[in-house]
């Protein structure tokens, strides 16, 4: 027998339209859908970093950051005429300053950075490098959203502040291994 109430599919999508958390239909090509899908891409990217790191303190880092990533998500499926409140904690100052940490606690071990560098250093390096690169894109498209509906504050510092974690990461992973930065050499 069929259990109706565990199927994935609805096929209310079909037309391409989705629904916002609220019930407001929109388009699935809509600048507020793309920004949270963006932040979905992001955060499966840095799922496949959390299952390749090796450090305790960074996989739990890691952790918190992809329930953040879920919960920023939802923030941005929200119907801009309901209140986030009503579903969802507020993201904060604090979330930011909690990857800040993360950077300077990293950024302590690492030498200067004195050259460009290329995303390698070792698979997990590149890893982080490709989720940098995917918050950055995320971040575009937020912001283009943000242009003409207002995004939280403390969204737009988040996901800005997680590019550079992203970066340090990288970097601390290729040191910890012992390969160090990959220097682009310019040719």
């Amino acid at each position: 027998m069929e259990n109706k109430d565990n199927k994935i599919y609805t096929r209310k999508g079909d037309s391409g339209t989705t629904s916002l958390i609220g019930g407001k239909i929109v388009s699935k090509a809509s600048i507020r859908v793309e920004s949270y899908g963006m932040v979905d891409e992001l955060n499966s990217f840095t799922g496949c970093l959390y299952e390749k790191a090796q450090d305790e303190l960074v996989k739990t880092f890691l952790f918190q950051v992809m329930n953040k990533l879920f919960l920023i998500e939802s923030h941005l499926a929200v119907d801009p005429a309901e209140s986030c409140k009503r579903h969802f904690t507020e993201i904060v100052a604090a979330d930011a300053e909690a990857i800040e940490k993360e950077i300077d606690r990293m950024n302590e071990t690492l030498p200067e950075l004195s050259n460009f560098i290329l995303p390698a250093g070792s698979e997990t390096a590149a890893a982080a490098h490709v989720c940098r690169t995917v918050c950055r894109r995320a971040e575009r498209t937020i912001l283009r959203l943000h242009e003409t509906e207002p995004v939280q504050p403390e969204i737009l510092k988040y996901i800005n502040r997680l590019s550079d974690y992203f970066f340090v990461l990288a970097r601390w992973i290729s040191h910890s291994s012992g390969n160090g930065d990959v220097v682009w050499i310019a040719k």
